[in-house]
């Protein structure tokens, strides 16, 4: 079994995703290889919450350049989170 924390890699904070958190919605950099099963698992043994949705989007690397060399960035793979009604707030801006 995979352990949860390899599974999330990071929380993503955009100006997009600060809003869908008024909708108990978050987003994580996660796994390419992970699917929403595990997803959800893993959010529900992290954060002890209770996970309704999952929606996962793949990210294509940009190409970019360096004088005359060019490469790509990596792929990424994000999920938006949704949480139940009665499921506690997450809070990545902790003091």
């Amino acid at each position: 079994m995979k352990d949860p924390r390899d599974i999330i890699k990071r929380p993503v904070i955009t100006e997009h995703s600060t809003d869908l958190m008024a909708e108990k919605k978050y987003t994580f950099e996660v796994s390419p290889k992970a699917n929403k099963t595990e997803i959800k698992n893993a959010i529900e043994e992290i954060f002890g919450v209770k996970v309704v949705k999952v929606n996962t989007a793949n990210q294509k690397g940009k190409f970019k350049r360096m004088g005359r060399y060019g490469g790509f960035r990596p792929n990424r793979k994000k999920a938006i989170v949704q949480l139940s009604e009665d499921s506690k707030e997450l809070d990545f801006f902790e003091v």
